[in-house]
């Protein structure tokens, strides 16, 4: 029987490279994204500690991780449309349109269960 995360590393690095060469957000957002990411969590460990700051990231992370995952599977590798994940061919070249609604709303969803049960828990 084969270990399930034989394929890992590989899996992880191409998920990398898709990341860093997709066309669904702008340049200019991702550099935002991550900028915002790191001001989020120092003003979350500013106002409610260290303890709730890795209680909040770590149920955010595992929601985030499986969301990816979800689309991941569901994209088959991002070469399939699936919800607002849109791909399409253009001068032979496989391209994909800015998502959307589902994506960013589970976001949302994510982000408000995360702070609602870090504040619960302590």
């Amino acid at each position: 029987m084969t270990s399930p995360f034989k394929n890992l590393p590989g899996g992880i690095k191409s998920d990398i490279d898709f990341v860093k060469g997709h066309t669904l957000q702008p340049a200019w957002y991702k550099i935002f994204k991550i900028i915002l990411i790191i001001t989020v969590v120092i003003l979350y460990w500013y106002f409610f500690g260290l303890v709730k700051t890795f209680i909040f990231l770590g149920i955010f992370l595992t929601l985030s991780l499986g969301m990816h995952m979800l689309y991941r599977v569901k994209t088959i590798k991002y070469t399939q449309s699936w919800l607002d994940f849109v791909v399409y061919e253009e001068n032979g070249a496989t391209k994909y349109k800015h998502i959307g609604w589902f994506y960013y709303g589970m976001i949302i969803i994510n982000a408000i269960f995360a702070v609602t049960v870090s504040q619960l828990l302590d």
